[in-house]
């Protein structure tokens, strides 16, 4: 009842038979592969290789392997079955497999039989494994620099061991093709290294003086030995060693005249070098003692300058220019001031005894001493007193009445009041400690005595005497009293009169006015400094800047706490010169600077400034005198009470001021300025004093036109000639010489002078001097005379008489003149004749 079930036998190959219609077993792959790919090739190397078995073979399509098929994340691979028989296959890449995109891959790998049949029917699958592919890389990149261009910058005189460094990468994805193994400086013959690692460093010292600035250029390699398309430039700077202190500023600084304020350090700033700063002072000093009495002041004689300063009138000068009327200071010794300084210097030897006659009787309870004094330290440790100014008794005993002395570096006042009805002790010594005593430079000191207070003023600051010492009053006497300067006279208690307690230093201006005081303000016009420190713009200083002058302004001093305030407070500083002719010339400037720092005292030491301010020499005025060249008059009018005007027309112009009219204007006495004309008679010489004094041009001029000339006997005269010549600023500029030719007419020729006098002859004809004016800038700060100010003028008018004969001649003339007349009024035979010459003299004192 069973059927047997026959399957069929088909014949494969001669003597041999198979079953179709049956598949058994599945095909046998690994359970893991890995396999290497290089990137940009197609086929992966696989470890082990892949095979497929199959326990079916040799059946046909059962024991054949057909296919291998991947699984999962969409790798680009696929599997290709080489030999059915064996079940050898291989992997291959779908397309181009890049390293840098994926390094490796993972993915499921099957391999299926070839079924039961032709039509792969029944067909089997194996088991599933994983297969790992690493992508090989290709050194397919060059190195490329991360950035474009290097700079640094290094201090000369150093070694670094790494100014910078340079870095490159490599696109590659492998270590051995993106990593950079080596760099390499490409320039040659510098002086630097590179090491792997792209540290640049300097193989010597470098110097800022010998080269400022070094390129360089720079490749990488990869560890493939590749080398990078493009070398990279590198720049190194080499900076001088940082030195703390000012930067940006001038040795030397031009000042031209009338230019008001100028800036001296402009671009100036401070260098720190980082320090951590909390705080800094800078002194700016402008030196000037080497000029005059210790700046530029102006130039007038003392007594003008008290007269335009609005000082009492009265007072006494101790030390004038030594003359004929002045001789007590001809013995002592000068230095050659500038302009009108007359300095006289003490070396302790030298002294004077001041006239009787000049000497003030009454000082009164208010009176004032003034004088300029430089003066240093005392040699020897017990120093002696050195008087500047004593009077004591002459002869018989030794006392002091009053004295201005220096002991120790002290300035005292002695003032011995007389006995009155009350014998009681006075004030009498007072006292005070300056450094200023000793320091070595002009200042100027004024005394104002209002018993019993006295005040001292210094460079027109006040100072209360530290100590004040009573004694008791003088006895009245009938004893002579000497007044005396550079020492102190003893007359008694010794064996022969002498000097005692000489002065050393230099002393210039001393005067004594009684009965009257100086006002502060009279005081410090009196000394008033003409150059000084500046700071442009106040305004715009920071706030957090302190600045203090001193009183000459020659000190400035400045602080802050914030280093920018600081250099912008600096650049403001300028130098001024309110003198219209300022003394050309050098001015020193120094600078000094103290940095601190945060806990510290100080912490970086700033090198001194030295710099000079050079004042150039300022545009010359001109000076010219203008009028009638010649005149004509009758002998007859030169014989009248009145005689004739010489200068009736006479015209001086001067361009330190701006315009004629202002030579004409009314001015005050602060605004005039200094003048000195001089008249002489070309064929005789003979000087006379005219005019002097402070006024304004056209005062002057008015003097000048009222000089006349008499001649009680011009008979055998035909002409006079007359120069006129003025000098300004004390001599300082010369005018032209104004020539004045003056024909005299005798009885005949004055008739036919009156003819022709419808036409007017030559000698009538005005003629001026050209006039060449030099533009002066007069733009001054604050105090300066505006454009209207008038020369201060003092005329010597000099007329000429006879010199060939001498004198001798003019006393011979004047006996037969008058003996002519004893012997009934016959007029004697004669050249000349001045004997009756009159000159006005000072017509301006009255006016004054």
């Amino acid at each position: 009842g069973r059927v047997a079930y026959r399957a069929p036998l088909v014949a494969v190959n001669e003597g041999m038979f198979f079953l179709f219609g049956v598949n058994k077993h599945k095909p046998w792959i690994e359970t893991s592969y890995h396999g290497v790919i290089t990137e940009n090739m197609d086929t992966v190397l696989l470890d082990p290789p892949l095979v497929a078995l199959d326990k079916d073979a040799p059946v046909p399509y059962a024991g054949e392997i057909c296919a291998f098929k991947i699984h999962g994340q969409e790798a680009p691979f696929e599997a290709e079955v080489l030999n059915r028989t064996s079940g050898e296959g291989v992997l291959r890449a779908r397309g181009p497999v890049d390293c840098e995109q994926q390094k490796e891959y993972t993915f499921i790998i099957q391999a299926y039989d070839c079924g039961a049949g032709p039509n792969g029917a029944g067909w089997k699958k194996s088991h599933k494994a994983v297969v790992h592919v690493q992508v090989d890389d290709v050194n397919e990149f060059s190195p490329v620099f991360r950035e474009p261009v290097y700079r640094a910058t290094v201090t000369e005189g150093k070694i670094y061991d790494s100014i910078l460094q340079v870095e490159a990468w490599d696109q590659d994805c492998s270590p051995q093709y993106s990593q950079i193994c080596n760099y390499e400086i490409v320039t040659q013959d510098t002086p630097f290294a590179i090491d792997r690692n792209g540290n640049i460093r300097n193989t010597e010292r470098l110097s800022f003086d010998k080269q400022q600035h070094y390129k360089i250029m720079v490749t990488a390699y990869d560890c493939g030995q590749k080398r990078a398309t493009e070398s990279v430039p590198v720049h190194i700077d080499v900076k001088p060693v940082c030195k703390p202190g000012w930067q940006g500023w001038n040795k030397r600084v031009d000042y031209e005249p009338g230019t008001g304020s100028k800036q001296l350090f402009p671009k100036m700033h401070l260098e720190t070098c980082d320090g951590p700063l909390s705080s800094v002072r800078a002194m700016v000093e402008l030196q000037t003692s080497h000029i005059g009495k210790g700046c530029d002041r102006e130039t007038y004689s003392e007594k003008s300058l008290q007269k335009l300063c609005g000082a009492a009138s009265g007072s006494t000068d101790l030390l004038p220019a030594p003359s004929a009327s002045t001789n007590w200071t001809a013995s002592l010794l000068t230095d050659s001031g500038r302009d009108s300084d007359l300095i006289f210097r003490f070396d302790g030897r030298q002294a004077a005894n001041i006239p009787e006659r000049v000497v003030p009787q009454n000082l009164t309870d208010q009176f004032t001493i003034a004088t300029w004094m430089k003066h240093g330290p005392s040699p020897g440790l017990r120093a002696e007193k050195e008087t500047l100014l004593c009077n004591s008794d002459k002869t018989e005993m030794n006392r002091h009445h009053y004295s201005l002395y220096v002991h120790n570096c002290r300035l005292v006042f002695l003032l011995r009041r007389d006995f009155t009805q009350m014998d009681t002790f006075r004030p009498a010594e007072f006292h005070w400690k300056l450094e200023q005593i000793c320091d070595k430079e002009w200042h100027y000191y004024v005394i104002n005595v209002e018993f019993p207070a006295v005040t001292l003023f210094v460079d027109g600051v006040t100072y209360e005497p530290y100590l004040v010492t009573d004694d008791w009053p003088i006895h009245p006497s009938q004893i002579d009293v000497q007044l005396t300067v550079g020492a102190c006279w003893q007359g008694g208690e010794v064996t022969t009169p002498r000097f005692t307690q000489y002065f050393r230093g230099s002393l210039s201006g001393l005067t004594i006015r009684p009965g009257k005081i100086e006002t502060q303000k009279v005081i410090s016009c009196l000394q008033a400094c003409k150059e000084g420190l500046d700071i442009n713009s106040l305004e715009s200083l920071g706030k957090g800047i302190k600045f203090h002058f001193n009183p000459a302004q020659s000190v400035l001093v400045m602080e802050g706490d914030d280093l920018e305030s600081i250099n912008t407070a600096m650049a403001k500083v300028s130098y001024i010169n309110s003198r219209q002719f300022p003394t050309p010339g050098l001015r020193r400037l120094r600078v000094t600077t103290t940095v601190q720092c945060f806990g510290e005292d100080t912490c970086i030491s700033i090198p001194d400034i030295k710099a000079v301010v050079m004042v150039l020499p300022p545009s010359e005025p001109r000076i010219t005198i203008a009028g009638v060249e010649r005149v004509t008059w009758p002998a007859a009018e030169l014989r009248t009470a009145t005689g004739v005007t010489l200068f009736k027309d006479i015209r001086i112009i001067s361009t330190v001021t701006k315009s004629d009219n202002a030579f004409s204007s009314g001015t005050t006495a602060e605004n005039a300025k200094y003048h000195n004309c001089l008249v002489t008679d070309r064929w005789p010489m003979w000087c006379v004093h005219l005019v002097s004094g402070v006024d304004s041009m056209a005062h002057y001029e008015q003097a000048i036109r009222q000089v006349r000339y008499h001649n009680w006997r011009p008979a055998g005269l035909s002409e006079r000639k007359f120069r006129l010549s003025c000098s300004e600023l004390n001599g300082r500029y010369t005018s032209n010489e104004f020539n004045l030719e003056v024909r005299i007419l005798h009885s005949s020729e004055a008739v036919e002078h009156v003819n022709h006098l419808a036409v007017q002859s030559q000698y009538m004809r005005p003629v001026h001097h050209p006039l060449v004016v030099h533009t002066v800038n007069s733009d001054h700060i604050a105090g300066t005379p505006p454009a209207a100010t008038v020369v201060i003028v003092m005329c010597i008018a000099t007329l000429v008489a006879i010199v060939v004969l001498g004198i001798y001649r003019i006393h011979t003339t004047h006996q037969e003149g008058t003996k002519g007349d004893e012997d009934g009024g016959k007029e004697p035979e004669m050249d000349w004749d001045d004997s009756t010459l009159t000159i006005t003299v000072n017509p301006m004192e009255v006016r004054h």
